[in-house]
C-alpha cells in the first residue's frame, strides 16, 4: 500500500482535477463518499458551502495541470528567495505546526459528531428502535468510509476533554474494532456489522442502576451478576431493533473468552464468531486502559503485554496476533524515554506499519501547544527505548506530556510529506 501525502488548503485555493477529502460527518454533506476528484465548478461551490476554513487534499492523486501546487510554486520559489534561511524554516515550521493542529480539530469534531449521534441513539432506543439502528447503521457507514479504501489508517489520540464517559468506551472500541477488521481483510458487510456491533455492545447498560453501570473490583457477588446481565439487556434492545443475527451474536458474546471463562453462556472456540473475537479483544483491552475508576488504569503498552502475556488463552491467537501487530508496541497514549533519553508520548500509530508511532517529545524550550508531532519512521537514529509509567516521568516532563486519566481515539487519515525542522527532526 503506497503513502498518500495530504496537506491543507484554502478554500480559495480549489480547482477542479484536485483529489480533495471531506473530514466532517457523514450527514453533514451532500456528497456519496467523503474523498474524490472535484470534477466539476459545482463541486467547489458546494464544497465552499460547507462552512470548512480550510480542506485537505492530496497532490500525488490531483490531476498535475490542474493541481494548485503548480500556481503556487513560482509565488513560493519567490518567497523562499526573499526569506533568511532561519525565517524560512520558521515559516515552514509555522505551516506545519497549523496543519498538524488542523487535522488534531477534524479527528476532535468528527468524535464529537460521532458522541452526538450516539446520545441520540440511545435517546431513541425505546420509543424509536428502528430510527435508532437507522442512525447507528449511518454512523458506521460513515466511519467505513473513512477507513475503507487506499489511504494508510491511523490511530490517534485525542485530548482527553474529546470524550465523555457515556460514548468514550463504544466509541473507542468500535474505532479500533474496525481498524482490526481492516487488517483481518472482512468483507464490506462484515466491516458494517462489526461496526454496528461495537457502537451497541454496551446499551444494555442504560436498564442497570447507575452505579452498577461500570465494573468495578468491588462489587459482591450480587453486584457482579446484576452487572453481568447487561449482556442480556443489549441483546433483547438489539433484537427490538431488528439488527442482523451476525450483530445480535456479536453482541451476545463480547464478554466471552475462547477457553469458556467469559459470561453470559461460557462459549468456547470455534462457538464465537468472527466478529465477536475482535469485539471480545477490543473491549477488554479498552477497559484495561479506561476503568471505572482511572486509579486502577493500564497504560497502553502495559495493557498489551498484560493480555499476552496474562490472559492469552482467553482469544482467538490469530486475531490476537493481529491486534498486536496492528497496535503495535507502544499504542496512541502510550509514555515513553527514546533513546537519546528525552521523554515522550505516543499520539499516533500508523495500523499498516506500527513499529515508529508518532510521538510529541518533551522540550522545554517550545511551549506545549507548539510542540510539533515527530514521525519516528522518518528518523534513522532516533526511537523508543523503553515505556514509562506517567508517575515515572520527571516532573517538568510529566507537566507538558500531560498523559491523559482517561484514553480517547479516533481514525486519522493520510500521512503529511516529509518536513524537516529547525533542530533536524523529520516529520
Amino acid at each position: 500500500m503506497t503513502d498518500i501525502h495530504t496537506q491543507f488548503i484554502e478554500l480559495g485555493q480549489l480547482r477542479i482535477g484536485m483529489f480533495v477529502y471531506l473530514d466532517v460527518g457523514w450527514m453533514d454533506h451532500p456528497f456519496p463518499v467523503s474523498n474524490f476528484k472535484i470534477s466539476n465548478q459545482s463541486q467547489i461551490d458546494t464544497i465552499r458551502s460547507l462552512g470548512l476554513e480550510r480542506i485537505r487534499y492530496a497532490p500525488d492523486k490531483s490531476t498535475p495541470e490542474t493541481s494548485s501546487t503548480a500556481e503556487q510554486q513560482p509565488a513560493q520559489q519567490e518567497i523562499k528567495a526573499t526569506e533568511s534561511p532561519a525565517a524560512f524554516a520558521a515559516r515552514q515550521r509555522r505551516e506545519l505546526l497549523a496543519s498538524q493542529q488542523a487535522s488534531l480539530q477534524v479527528c476532535e469534531r468528527q468524535f464529537a459528531h460521532a458522541a452526538q449521534t450516539f446520545k441520540q441513539v440511545t435517546d431513541l432506543l425505546h420509543s424509536q428502535p428502528s430510527q435508532a439502528k437507522e442512525l447507528a447503521e449511518q454512523l458506521i457507514q460513515g466511519f467505513l468510509g473513512q477507513i475503507l479504501g487506499e489511504d494508510e489508517a491511523a490511530i490517534r489520540l485525542l485530548s482527553e476533554k474529546a470524550g465523555e464517559k457515556t460514548s468514550l468506551h463504544s466509541i473507542n472500541v468500535t474505532v479500533i474494532s474496525l481498524l482490526l477488521g481492516r487488517a483481518l481483510h472482512l468483507s464490506k458487510a462484515e466491516m458494517l456489522d462489526l461496526g454496528v456491533a461495537t457502537i451497541l455492545h454496551d446499551i444494555g447498560k442504560m436498564e442497570l442502576p447507575d452505579r452498577l453501570r461500570w465494573q468495578d473490583e468491588h462489587f459482591n457477588h450480587a453486584e457482579r451478576e446484576l452487572y453481568h446481565e447487561h449482556v442480556l439487556h443489549s441483546l433483547a434492545m438489539a433484537r427490538k431493533m431488528g439488527l442482523s443475527a451476525n450483530v445480535m451474536l456479536a453482541i451476545a458474546q463480547h464478554h466471552e473468552h475462547a477457553d469458556g471463562t467469559g459470561y453470559p453462556s461460557k462459549v468456547q472456540g470455534d462457538k464465537l464468531s468472527a466478529i465477536s473475537r475482535i469485539v471480545a479483544l477490543v473491549n477488554h483491552y479498552d477497559n484495561l486502559c479506561n476503568p471505572a475508576n482511572p486509579a486502577f488504569a493500564v497504560t497502553p503498552h502495559e495493557a498489551l503485554s498484560q493480555i499476552f502475556t496474562q490472559h492469552k488463552p482467553r482469544f482467538h491467537a490469530p486475531t490476537l496476533t493481529a491486534f498486536i501487530r496492528m497496535m503495535g508496541i507502544y499504542p496512541p497514549g502510550s509514555v515513553v524515554q527514546l533513546t537519546d533519553e528525552r521523554y515522550a508520548m505516543v499520539v499516533s500509530v500508523n495500523s499498516a506499519r506500527p513499529i515508529k508511532p508518532k510521538v510529541v517529545i518533551h522540550n522545554s524550550a517550545i511551549p506545549r501547544d507548539e510542540a510539533l508531532v515527530i514521525n519516528l519512521e522518518h528518523e534513522s537514529t532516533l526511537c523508543i527505548h523503553r515505556s514509562l509509567k506517567p508517575l515515572q516521568l520527571p516532573k517538568a516532563a510529566y507537566d507538558y506530556l500531560s498523559p491523559r486519566k482517561r484514553l480517547c481515539y479516533f481514525f486519522e487519515r493520510g500521512l503529511e510529506a516529509e518536513t524537516r525542522t529547525e533542530d533536524g527532526a523529520a516529520v
